[in-house]
């Protein structure tokens, strides 16, 4: 595996770094301690910085030549709410935060990436260093966007990395099109009429109601789609009721839709509408429809997926780079995708074997409590981006 010799000597370093961030998580929006370090990495290695975007966000713009060839690498900071099961030295000092998504692990593989391109400059252009507060649920890639990360620094492509759990470390996995799925979220409030339980013909029952639109619904995925297209709609939360014997006034359905697409979201959207409108018309009761889209479906260009699959192949093998299976997950770097081309992968975690012994029960999976980042993977992934932006910029 030809890793940058430097990186690997690096390493243990940048791990610090990245056992420093875990033990300091930060929600979205407030990662400032983390943005702090961040910015304090890059000015140490002369690398310029612009501080600000999405609040807390961090770019770092690292000039060498004349070309006015410019890309643009992407990490997130954000840690998430839940309570850490680790017991090794640098679990969560925080209560209640925990980085178990490895977003420290992201940010530390790009610091170790800019270190080296900043001492070495084997390139002719601009790298944007992008860390992003707020993936968790906060689209903070969408803030950025907004705030004017591409006109503020053009470049004609961004790229983006998650470690992924449960692959072999040393892999890659990559694929154009969907990657990751729409998330989006729907709250509906049936309003009947209350009534004792025992004279329900006095009132209109809403739990009935529900409980024919919560199948109803899975209609829309078994006949309303076509079958080769992915789509998921979850109803997560029921809430209705305070006693036995009393109809209540009102039931809440609560839930989730995910797909691959914005021509099949429309498709649900509409038909979850119409069900739920006309259901409760039918029973003389009414119906809130509320519907919030959060975040797109994660696209990779074509193009810009298969450069970053060549320049993975000379890093790990071409056998080593894998097809990149879409999951239902969802990722706001697909803001960034909308706006400008380029591609999203995923690197190789393991199974959690690389967790001293204490780490708590429970796998090694994403937003798990016992989840920890494998620095292992610092020096594989700061040698992608370091080996991916000299070969576009070269």
């Amino acid at each position: 595996m030809p890793l940058i010799d430097t990186l690997v000597q690096q390493a243990p370093r940048i791990a610090a770094l990245r056992r420093d961030l875990h033990a300091h998580p930060e929600l979205s929006f407030q990662e400032v301690r983390t943005a702090d370090l961040v910015a304090q990495q890059l000015t140490e290695w002369g690398i310029p910085i612009h501080r600000g975007l999405a609040g807390t966000g961090v770019v770092g713009i690292l000039q060498n030549g004349n070309s006015k060839r410019a890309i643009g690498l992407r990490a997130d900071m954000d840690a998430l709410p839940l309570q850490e099961f680790n017991t090794f030295a640098h679990a969560s000092q925080y209560p209640g935060k925990m980085h178990a998504c490895g977003h420290d692990g992201h940010t530390a593989m790009l610091l170790a990436a800019a270190q080296y391109l900043a001492e070495h400059r084997n390139f002719d252009g601009t790298v944007y260093l992008i860390f992003q507060p707020a993936e968790e649920g906060g689209g903070g890639a969408r803030d950025m966007v907004q705030e004017g990360l591409f006109e503020r620094f053009p470049m004609d492509a961004v790229f983006g990395m998650h470690n992924w759990p449960g692959m072999q470390v040393g892999q890659f996995a990559l694929s154009p099109g969907p990657v990751m799925a729409s998330s989006n979220e729907f709250k509906i409030t049936i309003r009947g009429k209350g009534s004792h339980a025992a004279m329900p013909q006095m009132g209109v029952d809403p739990v009935p109601i529900a409980c024919q639109m919560v199948l109803a619904f899975q209609t829309i995925i078994s006949r309303n789609k076509k079958p080769i297209d992915a789509g998921v709609v979850s109803v997560t939360m029921v809430h209705g009721g305070s006693a036995t014997n009393i109809v209540p006034d009102s039931v809440e359905l609560q839930g989730t839709v995910r797909t691959f697409s914005i021509e099949v979201l429309d498709l649900i959207e509409a038909r979850m509408r119409q069900i739920a409108d006309n259901l409760c018309s039918a029973f003389d009761a009414r119906c809130e429809f509320e519907f919030v889209r959060n975040y797109p479906p994660t696209i990779n260009h074509p193009a810009e997926a298969e450069f970053a699959r060549r320049v993975m192949a000379e890093v790990v093998g071409a056998e080593n780079v894998i097809a990149q299976e879409p999951t239902m997950g969802a990722e706001d770097f697909a803001f960034m995708l909308l706006a400008k081309p380029g591609a999203y992968c995923f690197i190789a975690n393991g199974d959690g074997d690389h967790r001293a012994i204490g780490h708590g029960a429970g796998p090694c999976t994403l937003h798990n409590p016992s989840y920890d980042f494998n620095d292992d993977l610092i020096p594989m992934g700061a040698t992608y981006w370091v080996r991916l932006a000299e070969a576009w910029l070269k």
